[in-house]
């Protein structure tokens, strides 16, 4: 198992991929803090761990509230007693529009719990990690931060600062045996995405039809690279970003 004896902390963990990468962790020997906005989906997932043999903790925070973040490093390790890996997988899209009609509201929350609520996460995990010794963090950053979205300004900003944070943040710690790295989902079969898929005729086709595996990724395809990262095996990679994407940016258009 490739998280055996270790301590791991997941957010965004009540649905998605931050469901899939608890789960993951702990089927690979991981003690998991499961983090969510919301504690009922925390809870869920926690119980979706204990009936598989694992261990996990059920907490509620808001990362976009320095206090709770905090608390959530605090509450890890205090049940725990320390945190090996973390993957940072909570965000807000901030909704469809272009740019001039970008609600502003909207905008600043894409911001604050998309990029602010990584870089508090990483604000209050490293030290725990340096105190230890080591650690490996995960962002979930994502394509649009790289290759922009029309319509998703706010997401793709915010993602966008998720990889050069990620990036900084690795180029700072590399030589304190804490690694930072980033993962850049595809289209991923998500709650979030299936109701979009439901409330928009043909939009599953398009997306699918963008990758060059012509399907959307599963939540797990993603929480496998994760889990990966965040192990020994992956001891000389930092500061990377991992298309997890079904080939999205090498995509045949003429097969």
């Amino acid at each position: 198992m490739l998280l055996e004896g270790k301590v791991g902390l997941v957010t965004g963990a009540g649905s998605g991929i931050g469901r899939a990468t608890a789960c993951m962790f702990a089927r690979d020997g991981a003690r998991v803090a499961v983090v969510d906005y919301h504690l009922e989906t925390a809870e869920e997932t926690v119980e979706l761990i204990r009936k598989a043999g694992g261990e996990a903790l059920a907490i509620r925070a808001n990362v976009a509230k320095a206090d709770e973040v905090k608390a959530m490093v605090e509450q890890t390790v205090a049940a725990f007693g320390r945190l090996d890996c973390a993957s940072n997988n909570a965000a807000f899209g901030g909704g469809f529009a272009f740019v001039p009609d970008v609600d502003e509201k909207n905008w600043q929350l894409a911001q604050d719990v998309t990029l602010k609520g990584v870089w508090l996460c990483m604000k209050y995990q490293i030290p725990q990690m340096l105190k230890q010794g080591g650690g490996a963090i995960v962002n979930i950053a994502s394509l649009s931060g790289v290759r922009g979205e029309a319509m998703q300004a706010p997401y793709s900003a915010a993602k966008g600062g998720v990889i050069a944070l990620t990036r900084t943040t690795a180029a700072e710690y590399a030589q304190k045996n804490i690694r930072v790295n980033a993962i850049n989902p595809g289209g991923i079969r998500t709650p979030a995405i299936v109701d979009y898929f439901a409330k928009v005729p043909g939009a599953e086709e398009h997306t699918a039809g963008v990758h060059a595996m012509r399907r959307l990724g599963e939540p797990e395809e993603v929480a496998d690279a994760v889990t990966y990262l965040c192990s020994d095996r992956a001891s000389f990679i930092t500061g990377t970003t991992l298309d997890v994407d079904g080939g999205v940016m090498v995509n045949p258009h003429t097969l």
